[in-house]
């Protein structure tokens, strides 16, 4: 397992990806999710789910987060955090396939991903171990 950010940055990534997962439109499933990422000039996007009663259409946390990102300007992401299920369920939300892909866009492969209940961090992986052997903008320079 890798090891967390430094307490204090880790403390904001977390109080940014709870407060939108406070916002999140989640009348279908009840199932709220924040997340946030990390640019390396220290900037953190945050972002939630967003459903839809057409339920394809909906929007996950990790996927708000990373379009605040880039329209923002910003490429690369450093850390993730992503909340979701209830305290002391013990559940890990990690993110979801599409979303796995969208971090791998944009983060290294050592990059770590802090999942976390509503009570704090649950366990930390990185975007290697959630997407092994992915493809990534790499495999697109050959």
């Amino acid at each position: 397992m890798s090891q967390p950010l430094e307490p204090a940055l880790f403390d904001r990534l977390f109080a940014a990806a709870e407060a939108a997962r406070e916002n999140a439109y989640a009348p279908y499933s009840g199932f709220r999710v924040g997340a946030a990422v990390l640019t390396p000039d220290g900037r953190i996007f945050a972002g939630a789910n967003i459903e839809n009663a057409a339920y394809p259409q909906g929007q996950c946390a990790e996927a708000s987060a990373i379009g605040a990102m880039g329209t923002a300007g910003a490429r690369r992401i450093v850390a993730a955090v992503v909340i979701g299920g209830e305290e002391g369920d013990g559940m890990l939300c990690t993110p979801c396939g599409g979303c796995r892909q969208r971090l791998r866009e944009f983060a290294a492969p050592d990059t770590r991903v802090h999942i976390c209940g509503p009570e704090g961090l649950r366990r930390i992986m990185t975007v290697e171990e959630l997407l092994p052997a992915s493809f990534g903008p790499e495999n697109l320079d050959a």
